[in-house]
């Protein structure tokens, strides 16, 4: 197939840009008459506003640049700044889970909503009031990345084509979700029920649906969706695969979030599935001395660092990830259905997403 001209150059700054416009303008329009609903909406604002990759509505960007070949109108934006609302459901709801204290550099949404005075620690009871605080607001953000979506001036038939889309990229996070949470604490965990919960979490639910969403606004049929999940499962998988190691190993002024909750939950992530793998009798056993409790400390959690080194899973992971990121390279150097502007955004993008430090 002969490859299409050159687009109007689009940048990843402008896109993220464009998409910061739109959730700040939908953010700050008052949305009720009562003082406290306000305060609380307040608080999701700044949460969501307060940084992010913003890599779903970039992905969607891309997907109808693929197809179209020119930068995606102001209804595509509208349409791509909705999944950053419905990101900021699925992290308020991930982070109670997890029982994680920050993100993005400042307190996560239950935290910043407990009742209580600053520099105070939460009393039990505060605690579950700014959990249930917080669930609110993450089923808001839920409904308004709807209400985004359905009023970005899409026209009919393209609402339509979307729908399969964005109810399959729902559907997955809630069952990769679900599988973090039934395995988490199992210290048996496989490498392979790792990347299962890897593949629905973040890499169909982070790069494939978003680039099916673009692209099918721009009308792409079968053939072209599969050409993008065969670069996008790929990428999917080496960017939480180094978000796993950036959760151990990370710098918290860099990522914004501790590097001790994962270790505290026991998640069962392929870093630490390949270390009980690997790792010799007595460090898999302090391995599953450490792995999980809620009061690890620092000092335990460098432990765990070294053995996580010294064993060679963290290797290991950083061998995956570049394995995964030349794949997706070739996959790139062959795609000819795409045009030659997104691919040179998605080269980018699959360096940025697998080499990154936060």
């Amino acid at each position: 197939m002969t490859a299409p001209p050159a687009a109007t150059p689009l940048s990843a700054a402008d896109i993220r840009v464009s998409v910061e416009k739109i959730l700040h303008t939908f953010l700050t329009r008052p949305h009720y008459s009562d003082s406290r609903l306000e305060q609380a909406v307040g608080a999701l604002r700044a949460f969501v506003l307060r940084g992010g990759k913003r890599l779903r509505p970039l992905m969607c960007c891309v997907g109808h640049l693929a197809v179209a070949g020119h930068p995606p109108p102001l209804p595509v934006l509208r349409a791509a700044a909705s999944l950053e609302l419905f990101h900021a459901f699925a992290l308020i709801h991930d982070d109670i889970l997890d029982a994680s204290d920050t993100r993005r550099g400042g307190p996560t949404l239950h935290r910043a909503l407990a009742p209580g005075g600053p520099g105070r620690e939460p009393s039990e009871a505060e605690q579950r009031d700014g959990i249930g605080r917080a669930l609110l607001m993450g089923d808001l953000a839920l409904v308004w990345s709807d209400t985004i979506l359905h009023t970005s001036g899409l026209t009919p038939d393209q609402l339509a084509a979307v729908r399969p889309v964005v109810d399959a990229m729902r559907a997955e996070i809630v069952g990769g979700q679900y599988l973090d949470v039934a395995t988490a604490g199992d210290a048996q965990a496989c490498v392979e029920t790792a990347l299962v919960v890897i593949r629905y979490k973040t890499a169909k639910y982070t790069v494939e649906r978003p680039l099916h969403l673009g692209a099918v606004l721009a009308g792409a049929g079968p053939s072209l969706l599969e050409e993008l999940t065969a670069y996008a499962l790929p990428l999917g998988e080496a960017f939480q695969l180094r978000d796993d190691l950036l959760g151990v190993f990370g710098d918290p002024t860099v990522t914004g979030k501790s590097r001790l909750d994962d270790l505290r939950e026991g998640k069962p992530t392929v870093l630490i599935a390949l270390a009980q793998r690997a790792a010799a009798p007595a460090e898999r056993r302090r391995l599953d001395e450490l792995l999980g409790r809620a009061d690890l400390e620092d000092v335990q959690a460098e432990q765990i660092r070294q053995i996580l080194t010294a064993c060679g899973a963290r290797r290991q992971v950083e061998d995956m990830i570049e394995e995964r990121r030349r794949r997706v390279l070739h996959q790139l150097a062959h795609a000819s259905p795409l045009h030659p502007a997104a691919v040179e955004l998605l080269r980018s993008l699959a360096d940025s997403a697998t080499r990154r430090t936060a």
